[in-house]
């Protein structure tokens, strides 16, 4: 499958990675590919820059966020969430139309410093999966694999045997299906993946960061997740 990833952080790489050791064609879109791979800038976290992953992941293909759109038969957005509006306008609607877009991304607010809060104009009565949904009405938004680190997202037999949860929501039911099972390659298990129905309910699993950025904070381990018990 063609899969295009928008944004080539750590997250974006993180499932390029996982992507191509299954055997997905894999194109990573970013603004300005020329300033991407010349960039010897550590990234907010201190990780290397791009080139250098890139570098040693040339299997995957590198090309502006309209070209990875335009390339993909699914769409992963991994950018900043406050940045994913305008990223995705760039890939250009055209280019997005009738695919499935999956939304990792959360709408922190870094203005205040560490930890981060949630940006007030997508929170509460409003959600990131929600404004991406709105603002490209002909493309099928699943919000997935927001409420964890990256190594889990892809990779959830890291801990407790795999057994934990992750969240899923959207307005297209085929939508759904089509990134559970994507969702089984990574090693989640189907009665792992909750569907919360629609994509308003992206107000609810954004709303975790708050709550895992303390956890985080608290324990210095990425490595962790919630799972509902009843």
């Amino acid at each position: 499958m063609k899969i295009a990833i928008i944004g080539t952080g750590t997250v974006g790489q993180t499932f390029a990675s996982k992507l191509t050791s299954l055997g997905h064609d894999v194109m990573m879109g970013t603004r300005n590919v020329s300033e991407k791979l010349a960039s010897t800038a550590k990234d907010g976290y201190g990780n290397p820059p791009f080139s250098e992953w890139h570098g040693a992941n040339k299997i995957v293909k590198l090309g502006t966020f309209a070209e990875a759109a335009a390339f993909g038969d699914i769409i992963l957005n991994v950018t900043q969430g406050g940045n994913s509006i305008n990223a995705l306008k760039l890939a250009e609607a055209k280019n997005l139309k009738g695919k499935i877009l999956i939304d990792v991304a959360n709408p922190l607010d870094f203005s205040k410093g560490m930890p981060p809060s949630l940006l007030p104009e997508l929170s509460n009565t409003n959600s990131l999966g929600e404004e991406i949904q709105k603002t490209f009405s002909d493309t099928k938004v699943v919000k997935a694999l927001n409420t964890m680190w990256c190594g889990l997202m892809v990779n959830p037999n890291m801990i407790g045997g795999g057994d934990h949860t992750a969240f899923i929501c959207g307005e297209d039911a085929d939508a759904k299906k089509k990134v559970k099972s994507l969702m089984n390659e990574f090693g989640w298990k189907e009665n792992n993946i909750l569907d919360l129905g629609g994509i308003s309910s992206a107000r609810g699993t954004e709303s975790v960061l708050p709550v895992w950025l303390r956890i985080w904070g608290a324990t210095q381990n990425g490595a962790f997740n919630f799972k509902i018990v009843s």
